[in-house]
């Protein structure tokens, strides 16, 4: 507009100052609009850079970084069209790389077996992979989108006592131990947390295995070792008739009887500690687990009767078919029974709930109730509550249901009801780790 307003008013001044001599006004016009056509070139040369500028802006801001520019053969204008074109080719760059990264990342999350949760700026569960939910026993519907604290898990509890950059390892329900790992990463400049999540459980049991079986074997060896020639002495000592002829040598002769039958006796209580220890793989066969339940409680009926304990039956389905070592399963349901007995003492029930639906067993009693503090350590290798207990029931039937890759759970879900809760695979599968019970 200036340009056009100049050279209006030169065509005028030049009627005005030009008109009485025509040749003059004539050449005066003319360079007026020469001029007029120069500066309409220099207008064209100064607004082209700028269009081109403003179209690869909207290019960048609809994040298009296909769009590049053809030079010109003007030096100026053909050097910002090469910067252009060079920073639209590293942005292209940049964004398939994070793309790429991103995608990555993501099925690395994905598929990882540890469990891992993304947690927003706000604590809320971000995102979570499929190890998580499955260790946590809980549905994505139930997780994303909602604060860690209104989440109802043992685990995520605990999430919550531990800062950013700690770990915690954490054992539930006596059998199940995880570790805790928590960090954060920063996005657009504010921390954002994130949590790890691995079982532990096979590996602490392996560790604990070969550590008690050490202790195991040297102790078997050494009473072994010790009894077997003790034992012979003492027999061949009783066999003797020369020696028992005395009436006075009786006190004696009971007194090696008696040492003989203790010796036994502790013969005995170490093989049970050796049967932990060599217990053999499981061999896979189909079950009838309604048919083996009433087989086990028929053995037991005469224990239960001393008690005045009663069994009930919930068992869902004409059959349960399970796969698994049948003495070895036989052995699992006496020790827990056995224990139900005791835990109910006098006149109570114990009560099996069977479900082929879910693959579960539980066996129920109304006895005493277990504390917090033993139920952290009910499957702790040879720990007992019992006055003289060995520690050998549940530590055998971990072993057990781990070599059949079964999830187990013991505790007090109310006071007066105790639940050991068993949980069978579909197939003859070994153990792959169990999944923390629901709370």
């Amino acid at each position: 507009m200036f340009v056009i307003i100049l050279h209006l008013v030169t065509l005028v001044l030049t009627y005005f100052i030009f008109q009485q001599n025509k040749i003059v006004f004539i050449a005066a016009e003319v360079l007026v609009l020469i001029s007029i056509g120069i500066a309409w070139q220099l207008y064209r040369q100064l607004i082209q850079p700028l269009q081109l500028l403003m179209q690869g802006a909207e290019a960048i801001r609809d994040k298009d970084f296909n769009v590049k520019f053809v030079t010109t053969g003007k030096y100026e204008m053909d050097e910002l069209i090469k910067v252009y074109n060079q920073m639209i080719d590293e942005l292209r760059g940049e964004r398939t790389r994070q793309e790429q990264q991103h995608l990555f990342l993501e099925k690395l999350i994905h598929t990882s077996p540890t469990g891992i949760l993304i947690l927003n700026y706000d604590d809320e569960v971000h995102e979570i992979n499929p190890r998580a939910l499955k260790l946590l026993n809980l549905e994505e519907k139930d997780v994303v989108d909602k604060p860690v604290s209104s989440i109802e898990n043992p685990l995520l509890q605990q999430i919550q006592q531990i800062k950013s950059g700690e770990a915690k390892t954490v054992t539930l329900n006596g059998a199940t131990t995880f570790k805790i790992q928590k960090s954060h990463f920063i996005d657009r400049g504010f921390a954002r947390h994130f949590v790890m999540i691995e079982e532990l459980t096979a590996e602490i049991l392996a560790a604990e295995k070969k550590a008690y079986g050490k202790v195991i074997r040297m102790m078997a060896h050494e009473v072994n070792n010790t009894l077997g020639p003790v034992n012979s002495i003492i027999q061949s000592t009783l066999d003797s008739k020369k020696i028992w002829n005395r009436q006075e040598e009786e006190p004696l002769k009971e007194a090696l009887e008696v040492a003989l039958s203790r010796n036994s006796n502790l013969n005995a209580f170490m093989r049970n500690f050796a049967d932990v220890v060599r217990l053999p793989e499981p061999k896979m066969v189909q079950l009838d687990l309604h048919k083996m339940i009433y087989s086990i409680t028929k053995l037991m009926e005469l224990i239960a009767a001393e008690k005045q304990v009663k069994f009930e039956y919930c068992l869902a389905g004409n059959n349960f078919t399970i796969h698994g070592d049948e003495q070895q399963m036989e052995q699992v349901l006496i020790n827990i029974v056995k224990n139900a007995i005791e835990a109910v003492g006098e006149k109570g029930i114990v009560t099996f709930t069977a479900d082929d639906s879910l693959k579960t067993l539980i066996i129920s009693n109304n006895g005493m109730d277990i504390s917090p503090q033993i139920h952290e350590q009910l499957f702790s290798p040879f720990f007992s509550t019992k006055k003289d207990g060995q520690g050998i029931g549940l530590t055998l039937v971990k072993e057990i249901l781990s070599g059949h890759g079964a999830s187990f759970n013991l505790q007090t879900i109310r006071p007066g009801c105790t639940n050991f809760t068993i949980t069978f695979n579909e197939g003859p599968e070994r153990y792959r780790g169990s999944s923390l019970p629901a709370s």
